[in-house]
């Protein structure tokens, strides 16, 4: 029998950050022994935003290191970049002529991205939700493991694969997302989610001991003598959601009782947070580094796009004959 396939793509915005990790990745890590993976460094969308021309290959490189150095293996999955396979481009256009604009205009991220960036709104912007379609909808995957704030345009998706279907004929499942325990991770600041796009936000795979002491040395804190539960929001919330996420129940319950009893010491949660983090992240900057040094990255993005355009053409043709195209 054969085996359902998923796919899922990190826009190309430099180095993974713990919410990559926890919302994506750890996911990936969980499907690639299960299922038929095709993980995509998505550099198409990456330039939707404003970003730096000269820098996007490096982050298109720094994204496949970091997907190999946090567990993913060649071997077992596939890995692409987004750009070599045209393939999705060209299906994207082909499903951007049944979907209505109407709909696209309406979605939270383009309203959000529109407020985030005023002097950048391009079509591309609006087009990405189609884009993301085809990019799932291509290798015809079942499974795409998403953060919430990609739920919307997984929607689009579902309704695109089934206005498709009912227009010219079972082609396309409709994909569901998988979601992991760590989909969510807060941002430093104390107010929406780690972002790579917010200074002061992240905490990367790559940073030292150091860095990561320095980072969360900034988190916002109360004085240690309010007491009661511990809060949902802010600074505080964040400190204990990662202990959450590193699985440190121990400490959790420590720094609890110390919050309900007025004596919590914030210098010192921080301390052993950052070293519980660094600890965790360390068997990946070795692997990194490892990797960077042996293994053959280009070879392997060469023989992935010929696998990865070979299941494209067949479903693009598909998609074509179907729509009268050819």
């Amino acid at each position: 029998m054969e085996k359902k396939r998923v796919y899922s793509g990190i826009r190309a915005t430099g180095r993974f950050h713990l919410g990559n990790y926890f919302g994506a990745v750890k996911g990936m890590l969980e499907l690639q022994d299960k299922y038929d993976c095709v993980f995509s460094v998505v550099d198409l969308h990456a330039i939707t935003t404003p970003y730096d021309p000269k820098a996007l290959r490096e982050n298109v490189r720094d994204v496949i290191l970091d997907y190999l150095a946090a567990g993913l293996d060649p071997e077992k999955c596939l890995i692409e970049i987004q750009s070599l396979v045209p393939e999705h481009t060209e299906l994207a256009y082909l499903l951007s002529t049944i979907y209505p604009v109407a709909r696209l205009e309406d979605l939270p991220t383009y309203k959000d991205k529109k407020a985030q960036y005023p002097k950048y709104v391009n079509m591309g912007l609006l087009y990405y939700p189609v884009l993301m379609a085809a990019d799932i909808l291509l290798y015809k995957a079942e499974f795409v493991p998403i953060g919430k704030d990609q739920e919307p345009h997984l929607e689009v998706t579902r309704e695109i694969a089934r206005k498709f279907n009912n227009m010219f004929g079972d082609t396309f499942a409709e994909p569901q997302s998988f979601k992991t325990d760590g989909e969510y991770v807060p941002s430093l600041t104390g107010e929406g989610k780690m972002s790579k796009t917010e200074a002061g936000s992240y905490i990367l795979l790559t940073d030292s001991l150091d860095e990561i002491k320095r980072k969360l040395a900034s988190v916002p804190t109360d004085s240690g003598e309010i007491g009661g539960e511990v809060p949902k929001s802010g600074g505080v919330a964040v400190l204990f959601e990662l202990l959450k996420l590193f699985e440190r129940e121990d400490l959790y319950k420590k720094y609890e009782k110390d919050y309900m009893d007025k004596k919590i010491r914030y210098s010192e949660m921080k301390e052993e947070l950052a070293n519980i983090i660094y600890e965790a992240l360390s068997p990946i900057q070795k692997k990194r580094e490892e990797i960077k040094r042996s293994f053959d990255l280009d070879n392997m993005v060469v023989e992935h796009t010929k696998i990865c355009r070979e299941i494209a053409a067949t479903t693009l043709l598909d998609a074509k004959q179907k729509m009268g195209l050819v």
